[in-house]
């Protein structure tokens, strides 16, 4: 929509507004102002070997080998290249390697997801990637530089303190004590794409799914991680009501802290 020109065809908005349902208890909903959900990068990395066969390794570049270096240096990046309680994520979800048990493949693809809070940080992980995958490939060997392909990018969801200042209001109002603060999530959103667009503020809160009497268990027990699936998990499954009772209500709190002009 922004890339088909969005930005030409609407008149600026006042605001806008956004949530999503998390693990979290049915009758909560928690906002904050500020980064509120994390910037994330996808990286596709094809590095290159010589392929041989298995009873010849000599003969060859080893790709599966330079890969398997590459996921374990790249643990080190957040362990060891930022500050302790510096936000950041690096996670190898897909390594794909060869189809044989003796065949050494000439070729290896590795799939990265980088989390940040913040630019400068998102940048220093993206040059630690290539950093340390073109080294390994030095490394090795390789006849050819490695190749990245950087897919599906999500921006920093920033809250406006102002908007979150005068929405949070209204859902202390409404809710009470059920209007909580929200932690930062490690997830990512691509909802601040069109405000940031159209040069709108905005607020992106969440609220609850789930049982409180199981939350609060589980979180007394400290077993939250096994008892409430994290979003997109084949378990994650909120209960019906009162859950959609809670979000089209924290919707029109949100959308009523704004009369329209001229009200």
């Amino acid at each position: 929509m922004v890339d088909g020109g969005l930005a030409a065809a609407i008149p600026t908005p006042d605001v806008a507004l956004g949530q999503h349902v998390m693990g979290l208890p049915h009758d909560t909903v928690a906002s904050r102002p500020g980064p509120a959900m994390s910037a994330a990068d996808s990286i596709k990395v094809t590095v290159h070997g010589r392929g041989t066969h298995g009873s010849m390794p000599h003969m060859g570049i080893d790709a599966v080998l330079l890969a398997s270096s590459i996921v374990v240096r790249l643990q080190g990046i957040v362990a060891r290249e930022l500050a302790p309680g510096q936000f950041g994520v690096v996670t190898v979800g897909s390594l794909q390697a060869g189809s044989k048990s003796n065949v050494i493949p000439g070729t290896a693809t590795l799939l990265l997801n980088l989390r940040s809070y913040d630019d400068a940080t998102r940048t220093r992980l993206q040059a630690a990637v290539e950093r340390i995958v073109r080294a390994e490939c030095e490394a090795s060997g390789s006849p050819r530089p490695p190749d990245f392909e950087y897919t599906d990018p999500f921006p920093l969801t920033d809250n406006s303190p102002q908007v979150h200042a005068r929405v949070s209001a209204a859902f202390t109002e409404h809710f009470g004590d059920k209007a909580i603060a929200m932690e930062p999530s490690t997830g990512s959103e691509d909802f601040s794409h069109i405000p940031r667009a159209l040069g709108a503020p905005y607020l992106y809160w969440v609220w609850g799914g789930f049982d409180p009497g199981t939350y609060h268990r589980a979180e007394a027990d400290g077993t939250l991680n096994s008892t409430i699936p994290g979003n997109h998990a084949s378990t994650f499954a909120p209960v019906a009501e009162p859950t959609l009772r809670t979000g089209a209500s924290a919707m029109t709190v949100a959308v009523l802290s704004y009369p329209a002009k001229g009200a």
